[in-house]
């Protein structure tokens, strides 16, 4: 193999390393649950960061939440079902973190917990 092909693999190897790297940091994922049953696709998540939000993401249909927080820190996850809000302190970093959440109503209020 010539060394301008070794060369071309080489840095493009490089390239899609470093695009990669960045799309992984902040990663925030995890399931929402009610009475240990799933809420579906019924629920969304969100983050609070500061003065910055982050778009809250509907669960999936075995209510799965997966989005990207791309600042380290402290911040507040936002769950929202059937009408009602909670939140929950969570710390993001440029590893993955993983935040299942359970979730409960109690006098018409919903608050949520990190399983």
């Amino acid at each position: 193999m010539s060394r301008s092909i070794t060369f071309r693999r080489t840095a493009l190897a490089v390239l899609l390393a470093a695009a990669a790297g960045p799309a992984l940091a902040g990663e925030v994922y995890g399931k929402v649950t009610m009475g240990r049953a799933s809420v579906g696709a019924a629920a969304t998540v969100g983050a609070q960061c500061g003065e910055k939000t982050y778009e809250a993401k509907p669960t999936d249909k075995s209510g799965a939440y997966h989005f990207i927080v791309p600042e380290s820190g402290r911040c507040s996850l936002i769950v929202t079902y059937k009408g009602a809000s909670a939140s929950l302190d969570m710390v993001s970093n440029e590893d993955a973190v993983q935040y299942d959440i359970e979730l409960e109503m109690k006098d018409g209020t919903l608050t949520a917990r990190r399983r």
